[in-house]
């Protein structure tokens, strides 16, 4: 018996001693969590051998994320929220070890620079905080979003093929998720006043579900076309593309079929270098909405009627109660966004703290703006990232997150118009075109927070950084 033999009787002895004692522990004393230390001990060793398996495992994970309440009223995202903390720690200790060997560009990039002057006041306004306990847990869990999502993705993500492989991940559980929501729904007829029931226990609602299919979508349009053309993998491709696009459409999610275009819109923005013009454009308006809205106290002739303002039972009611503001969901919006214009009046420069949004609004609101689920016993956000960050961070936190949404945006058509190898455009593109649909829904949503969602945000700007320090190496080595 040869020494590596050894060494794997040993292992698998080892394995199976750990798995029996754990588990007739936990039956003897009831302590049934024991039955998952054999679990956690794998995950150490592949940890050890190997965590680009773990981080495929995070990703593979995703679209089947549950979400645990547990007491105090704290919630989960099992498992991934505890293998993101496991891959922080791994990717922190990895760091360690080969630091010295690493390269530094990756870190001096301009978008990892505004990343980590992001990340910086959100742990500066959590000291500052209304609510420090509540900021500070704020702050860890964007910690470990971060890390493993965006640092560990720009270590493991750089070339296509790993791009491709990601995809597959992915791709695998999310159509097991969309079939077995459509069969759901089937049941009910495909009923609109059914649809946010049939999301469980994968997605929290139809805007989760919708959503995540939506900011899927780039990277399997754009693995499809690494393949030969009709070959089997460009075909289950294609067809999960077909079935992304049903399950989309079967959301009655307003927001997901809204960003589709924008995305599809963006595509010729970029080809025609009109990206800084659009975002000037688009900032622009905004600036003067809001100012017209505030001149002379104007949004007051905007409250809704608090007795037409009621859930819609038919897809086609909630299209014609929206452009008439007697859509309860939308309604709802701007009860919190007013209370948020009144909160930034209060605290304009640090904000009340991350995440503490829902724990004061309420004093703030004006009661003509109110619907009959303002009560919101669920918890619910303000639902605009954009402005609950100038809430809760102020002035500077938001326009730091507002200059890293457009840097990363006008990067990514200077990279992409930089780029020449077609397998890197494709990478560039699947990047670009997820961030413009995730930044259209941060307009009406909170989502950056949530995995199935925040986990691509942050994994898009670690791929355009690895496709742009590539073209510079080659561009080095072109000159040399």
């Amino acid at each position: 018996m040869t020494a590596t033999d050894q060494q794997t009787r040993l292992l698998l002895t080892g394995f199976a001693a750990i798995t029996v004692v754990s588990l007739l522990v936990g039956i003897a004393g009831e302590w049934w969590y024991l039955a998952g230390v054999p679990a956690a001990v794998l995950l150490g060793y592949v940890a050890l051998v190997d965590f680009r398996k773990i981080f495929y495992l995070l990703f593979f994970c995703i679209p089947l994320t549950v979400e645990v309440w547990l007491p105090n009223g704290v919630v989960t995202d099992m498992p991934t929220e505890q293998l993101s903390v496991a891959l922080m720690g791994i990717y922190f200790l990895y760091v360690l070890r080969n630091g010295k060997n690493m390269r530094s560009d990756f870190v001096k990039h301009p978008i990892t620079l505004v990343l980590l002057l992001h990340l910086g006041w959100i742990f500066f306004t959590a000291i500052t905080s209304e609510n420090f306990i509540i900021s500070i847990k704020f702050a860890l869990a964007k910690l470990w979003y971060i890390t493993p999502f965006f640092f560990l993705a720009g270590s493991l993500l750089k070339k296509e093929k790993d791009l491709r492989t990601l995809t597959w991940v992915v791709l695998i559980p999310l159509c097991f998720t969309i079939v077995y929501v459509l069969l759901r729904h089937a049941s009910y007829g495909f009923s609109f006043a059914d649809v946010n029931w049939v999301m469980s226990p994968f997605y929290r609602n139809k805007v989760a579900y919708a959503c995540m299919l939506t900011v899927f979508l780039p990277f399997v349009w754009y693995t499809r076309k690494s393949y030969q053309k009709y070959s089997w993998p460009w075909l289950m491709l294609a067809g999960a593309t077909v079935l992304i696009l049903i399950g989309i459409q079967f959301s009655y999610t307003r927001a997901a079929y809204i960003t589709l275009l924008m995305a599809v819109g963006s595509y010729f923005v970029v080809k025609w270098r009109l990206m800084k013009i659009v975002l000037a454009a688009a900032s622009l308006l905004a600036v003067l909405y809001v100012a017209a809205m505030v001149s002379h106290n104007n949004y007051l002739d905007h409250k809704p009627n608090y007795d037409k303002t009621i859930t819609h039972d038919k897809f086609d009611d909630l299209l014609s109660a929206t452009t008439k503001g007697q859509d309860v969901s939308t309604m709802e919006r701007v009860y919190r966004w007013v209370a948020g214009g009144q909160m930034v009046g209060e605290k304009p420069w640090l904000g009340f703290g991350p995440g503490t949004f829902t724990h004061f609004y309420k004093s703030y609101t004006v009661h003509g703006f109110r619907t009959y689920v303002s009560d919101n016993p669920e918890g619910s956000g303000i639902h605009c990232y954009y402005l609950m960050t100038l809430v809760e961070q102020g002035f500077i936190g938001a326009l730091l997150f507002i200059a890293l949404v457009f840097i990363v945006l006008i990067k990514a058509e200077i990279i992409y118009h930089e780029t020449t190898d077609p397998a890197r455009r494709r990478m560039v593109l699947t990047a670009l075109l997820t961030t413009v649909i995730i930044d259209g829904l941060l307009i009406m949503n909170d989502l950056v927070e949530t995995d199935k969602i925040g986990s691509f945000f942050f994994l898009c700007m670690a791929i355009l950084i690895n496709v742009d320090l590539a073209n510079r190496r080659d561009t080095l080595k072109g000159e040399q």
